[in-house]
């Protein structure tokens, strides 16, 4: 948990049943301690390379009416970027048109992100506040945001400066795998299916000669 994590999280309604629920004396000192700081909180080498590895991430953002919505970002492996200690960001791709995420971000910058390791039960939580950034207002970011390799619209970019994060309990994470990741398990059992179907094949030849 980053220093001012606490002092985000944990409103005074969240307070309130951490005390019923016996948590608040241990969540209480890390927020205190975390209000006496000012600033936010870097992100580490730890984060940023957990970051580089991922491929998708879940983004929730805040309404004019209060209503929160989350949506999935998926791209390359890598597509969401550390552009500094307290700064990250990505190419937003074209989808479904309707930019409630964007309009959203537009209206009230601050934003969540869950971003999920399945394979491994990690989850790293994020909090900060979004920069909607357009081709024609900085074409040098946006393209370094982009990657040639993905066949997909660029309209924007997301910058997001990062206030504060967590690393969350792995309990109750399910493990879920890509293709990718199965493959380096699936490709020996090809092979061992291959070798195996030549080596039938061969008996069943050598058979049909015996008769």
């Amino acid at each position: 948990m980053s220093k001012h994590y606490g002092t985000i999280a944990f409103t005074e309604a969240v307070r309130g049943v951490q005390r019923v629920q016996g948590s608040n004396a241990f969540y209480e000192r890390k927020r205190v301690q975390g209000a006496a700081v000012p600033g936010s909180d870097p992100l580490t080498d730890v984060e940023k390379a957990y970051l580089a590895e991922r491929d998708s991430f879940y983004l929730a953002t805040v309404s004019e009416t209060g209503w929160p919505y989350v949506q999935f970002r998926g791209g390359l492996t890598g597509f969401l970027r550390v552009i500094d200690d307290h700064t990250i960001g990505w190419a937003d791709f074209r989808g479904n048109l309707q930019y409630i995420s964007t309009g959203n971000a537009t209206g009230e910058s601050r934003v969540a992100l869950i971003v999920m390791d399945y394979p491994h039960h990690r989850r790293l939580k994020i909090y900060g506040h979004a920069r909607i950034i357009t081709a024609e207002q900085d074409p040098t970011l946006v393209a370094s945001l982009s990657d040639p390799a993905y066949d997909a619209v660029i309209e924007r970019a997301v910058v997001i400066a990062v206030e504060a994060y967590d690393w969350n309990c792995p309990q109750h994470i399910p493990a879920r795998f890509t293709v990718a990741e199965l493959e380096a398990h699936l490709a020996p059992l090809r092979e061992q299916l291959a070798e195996l179907q030549a080596e039938n094949a061969e008996l069943r030849s050598m058979l049909h000669q015996a008769e």
